[in-house]
């Protein structure tokens, strides 16, 4: 957690994703849901060598194959997507479900109300 001088502590967005997967594997425990690390500050010769590999700058922290979702979570205050964040959910938007969750709630109860709307 991080500290805002003008009021009270923020989780960071990584305290958000812990909360949240932990709400998911408890609520659908057969149902595959894993990260993609690509947010990280790392030494340039790493992500020299990453990006070689195919690692793609702006693709969603989360993805849920069976549901074709991904997930892409923010801090509650203060988080924001990056140019290369929006370029990439408007272009998987286009044949998969993509939520931007502000903070652990709010990407839990965007999932809850996708397979609602899923499930008509």
């Amino acid at each position: 957690m991080r500290s805002d001088r003008r009021g009270p502590a923020v989780p960071l967005e990584h305290d958000e994703q812990v909360g949240f997967i932990n709400w998911f594997r408890s609520e659908y425990p057969a149902v595959l849901i894993f990260a993609i690390p690509n947010g990280e500050r790392r030494a340039i010769s790493v992500a020299k060598r990453l990006k070689a590999e195919g690692v793609v700058r702006g693709i969603p922290d989360l993805f849920v194959p069976e549901w074709n979702l991904w997930i892409e979570m923010k801090r509650v205050k203060g988080g924001r997507l990056s140019p290369e964040q929006k370029e990439i959910i408007c272009y998987l938007d286009q044949c998969h479900t993509v939520i931007v969750g502000l903070g652990a709630r709010d990407a839990s109860r965007q999932v809850v109300n996708f397979l609602a709307e899923k499930c008509k």
